[in-house]
């Protein structure tokens, strides 16, 4: 306390003790493409803006891609976007460099790394639909490329379209990648389009992104997606095998080459829980997520730790509060369990004079439920019980 004379009384606020961890919102999507007829005042080219209704994405226009990708959002029952608007190129080619933007000076879709000053939102499930997709003998495309490395900085996933072709290309796709951030689905899905009165043919990623934010508002992030019903689609763009207990379908061959499709099955279903990792520890999309979560959510939490003078008090107060925090989603659901230490062997007394604090804690996210297996078992015995009973009556 500071030593000043006072003759009287005063009150000095003591502010030691835990404090609580928010999780962080995790159901904030990040589209990005073109809108050639937007309201330029409001949809800036390279600016990120926060979209929170039918509305106001009306002044996207109805040309370009955002459009089409906000719709397929927005029937998930999400409406709340970080969009991007790019320019379109004198070609394919040039608009593709658009989209992909530069690092530098934060065009393109890096231009998401800035939504949190922009926008006050963190996207955290990214997608641009209509520039993923790539031919199977093409070199992988470099939207997703720059989409995972966005990722990567944001703790965000990638929502990623295949080849939209046939089994074969969508599995060369895949190949491609090997990220524990990216999600692929394959094929594209029918949509019935009220402005030409007919259906078509559109990306599945800004669908399946929806279905992801929804199901983390419904359930939680720790919550997979797969086994959701997609709405606003009236297909998919080409028939996909699906039986539940056969290996023999093309669904569960995309599911095995970690590939996600939509099947139909009681309603069209997303149906796959991995992404492309390499580690098989974070194969399970919904487990990278709810590590990402956490992580970022305690790092949030701390701000009013920082540059404080060194005391145990601080030392417990830090402690507890992450404890504390592992036990809520423990009780919820989002973890197995979780535990926090304090490392005498990294907080030497060196570490500590350079003001550096290690604090240990693990995790373990819950997985998927994947493969059920019923073992089935034949019993003579009942014969045996069925004479029985009918002795008995008889």
């Amino acid at each position: 306390m500071p030593d000043h004379f006072l003759h009287g009384v005063e009150v000095v606020q003591i502010d030691d003790g835990l404090r609580p961890i928010r999780t962080v919102k995790s159901s904030i999507i990040g589209l990005i493409g073109t809108a050639m007829a937007a309201d330029a005042a409001k949809f800036p080219l390279n600016t990120p803006v926060l979209v929170t209704g039918p509305r106001q994405a009306a002044d996207l226009g109805l040309t370009g891609t955002l459009k089409d990708a906000y719709e397929a959002v927005y029937s998930q029952g999400v409406n709340v976007a970080v969009v991007i608007r790019v320019d379109e190129g004198a070609d394919d080619a040039g608009t593709l460099a658009n989209v992909v933007g530069d690092g530098a000076t934060g065009t393109g879709t890096y231009g998401f790394l800035n939504a949190s000053s922009v926008t006050g939102q963190t996207p955290r499930i990214l997608a641009a639909p209509g520039f993923t997709s790539t031919a199977a003998a093409d070199p992988k495309s470099p939207v997703t490329s720059a989409l995972i490395i966005v990722g990567e900085r944001l703790r965000s996933v990638v929502v990623a379209d295949g080849p939209n072709t046939n089994e074969a290309d969508a599995l060369a796709d895949r190949a491609k990648f090997g990220s524990d951030r990216l999600f692929i689905v394959d094929p594209a899905v029918k949509v019935f389009d009220t402005d030409s009165a007919a259906y078509e043919t559109r990306p599945a990623s800004g669908y399946v992104a929806g279905l992801i934010s929804k199901r983390d508002q419904e359930k939680g992030f720790w919550w997979s997606p797969s086994n959701q019903i997609v709405n606003g689609i009236s297909g998919t763009a080409r028939p996909v095998s699906f039986v539940i207990s056969s290996t023999e379908t093309e669904a569960n061959r995309l599911n095995e080459a970690e590939v996600a499709t939509i099947v139909q099955q009681d309603g069209f279903r997303l149906w796959g829980n991995r992404s492309t990792a390499t580690d098989p520890l974070w194969t399970f999309l919904s487990v990278r997520r709810t590590a990402d979560m956490v992580y970022e959510s305690i790092e949030a939490a701390h701000l009013w730790a920082m540059d404080r003078p060194f005391s145990g008090q601080l030392l417990l107060d830090i402690r507890d509060s992450v404890q504390g925090y592992l036990n809520s989603l423990t009780a919820r659901g989002a973890l197995l369990g979780g535990r926090v230490w304090l490392d005498p062997e990294l907080n030497t007394e060196v570490e500590l004079k350079a003001g550096k604090l290690y604090l240990d804690f693990d995790i373990e996210p819950p997985a998927a439920l994947e493969h059920l297996t019923f073992r089935a078992h034949r019993n003579g015995s009942y014969y045996e019980e069925l004479v029985a009973d009918v002795a008995s009556v008889a």
